[in-house]
């Protein structure tokens, strides 16, 4: 996609043919081109019947230039979802011209705020780009519906102001907002429970070990003789081993310990000695690369792709670093987890087609 976009400024550069078109300076030609071009894009819109998985956010609440927070999106034949939301993710999906407006739900793992903060402009956007008539519905555990009370009254102003302006023709007032779908927390042993049946998709839940979280879940989906297992943030878990087992991808969570003692080190060097105890702290509850590796093998995954990274990293040459052990403990392919890497799993096929749309 990005190929595309410097094409695009590429073409409209050429036809310009210098500083000036008339009076219009060159900026104002180009962008009108590529706007033209690019504005009501549809990334969804020709895939291949099957899965796919949109990385819109492999970030942490530490900061992260490069990273939104944790936020997946999953199209199965016509539908799309997306698994947690946090700060930022809206943006990406928007910027990676994902139809929001044909957003059938919102999957989350639990309500660490790094995982719903992006919430608001979610609603928004499926809202005005479909002028839905009813909100979005939300999936996950008991104690959801408190969480999207919340959101609902904290944009209600918004909402009014949206109407007052657009008119309820583009905006309906019934479409503003979300609406919890709650369903009861899977077993502790780690058994899976459907949550939907959509289709030929099925989607279902299992508890992870996030303590003291206690109603954190994963999902995994299965459409088609194709599957995609997302562990939320958990340690490292039977429960993600067992509901993976022969899932073509393995999404999951990834703490380097390793990387992040150095973090707690500068900290307390410096007196955060409140923030250095964080860091200290986050280190029960993530699985490492190495036990995410481990349990992509046990489970015989086909790819293991790591998010939700922590601590954030500078570059990709940083990526060995974080990885640690992991490629000595899982053969298969292991990918570090970046915004806008996209993965296509055609039905009736083995294949896992990889690209960067951003």
């Amino acid at each position: 996609m990005r190929k595309r976009w410097i094409a695009a400024i590429v073409v409209a550069a050429a036809a310009v043919g210098g500083l000036w078109l008339g009076q219009r300076p060159l900026g104002e030609a180009l962008y009108t081109r590529m706007a033209e071009a690019r504005a009501g894009g549809d990334a969804v819109a020709g895939l291949p019947d099957g899965l796919h998985l949109f990385l819109c956010g492999t970030g942490s609440p530490l900061p992260d230039p490069a990273r939104a927070g944790p936020c997946a999106a999953v199209i199965a034949g016509d539908r799309l979802y997306v698994i947690d939301v946090g700060e930022g993710a809206s943006r990406t999906l928007a910027r990676a011209q994902f139809p929001l407006g044909q957003l059938d739900g919102l999957f989350l793992t639990h309500f660490h705020s790094d995982h719903i903060d992006g919430l608001g402009p979610l609603m928004l956007f499926r809202w005005t780009q479909s002028s839905a008539r009813e909100p979005l519905p939300v999936h996950a555990p008991g104690g959801v519906e408190a969480v999207i009370a919340g959101f609902n009254a904290a944009y209600a102003t918004d909402n009014g102001y949206r109407v007052a302006h657009h008119g309820e023709a583009i905006v309906p007032p019934a479409g503003a907002g979300a609406r919890a779908v709650p369903f009861a927390l899977p077993p502790a042993d780690g058994s899976p429970v459907v949550v939907l049946r959509d289709g030929e998709l099925t989607v279902s839940a299992f508890r992870v070990d996030h303590d003291p979280v206690s109603t954190a879940v994963g999902y995994r989906f299965d459409y088609k003789g194709r599957s995609i297992v997302i562990s939320g943030d958990t340690a490292a878990s039977s429960a993600v081993t067992r509901n993976a087992r022969g899932a073509d991808l393995l999404l999951h969570d990834a703490l380097q310990p390793r990387l992040v003692a150095a973090l707690t080190r500068g900290l307390a060097a410096r007196g955060a000695a409140g923030t250095a105890k964080i860091t200290r702290d986050i280190l029960d509850y993530h699985a490492t690369p190495e036990e995410a590796a481990e349990s992509a093998r046990a489970a015989g995954v086909d790819m293991l792709i790591l998010t939700h990274i922590v601590p954030p990293l500078p570059s990709r040459a940083f990526h060995a670093a974080f990885l640690g052990d992991a490629p000595s403990r899982y053969a298969g392919p292991i990918v570090v987890g970046e915004d806008g890497q996209f993965f296509s799993l055609p039905a009736g096929s083995d294949a896992i087609e990889r690209e960067d749309i951003l």
